[in-house]
């Protein structure tokens, strides 16, 4: 039984290790409130991968944290978009 626990944390433990954290930021150009922001962010928090997302209602734009296994930027459109928020891709980094 150990052998299988001790095996299954090894098989998590790599699958985390192929995993890449990425940055990209969006613009958001319909972002119109104050209100905005908070529905993108909990729009863009709401998927897997996401761990960090700042939205700001001044530069129009989110910066999104995710990591590459389990998440991509058009999902991330995807998300903005079914929220009401049309947005594109401005910026990539692999930190």
């Amino acid at each position: 039984m150990q052998k299988i626990i001790l095996g299954l944390v090894f098989t998590i433990a790599s699958f985390s290790a192929w995993a890449k954290p990425q940055t990209i930021t969006l613009d958001l150009p319909t972002m119109n409130c104050a209100m905005c922001p908070i529905t993108v962010k909990k729009a863009l928090t709401k998927v897997q991968g996401v761990t960090k997302a700042e939205v700001s209602y001044e530069h129009k734009q989110a910066v999104v944290t995710f990591e590459d296994s389990l998440t991509n930027a058009d999902r991330l459109v995807e998300a903005t978009t079914h929220a009401g928020y049309s947005s594109t891709i401005v910026k990539t980094e692999t930190p």
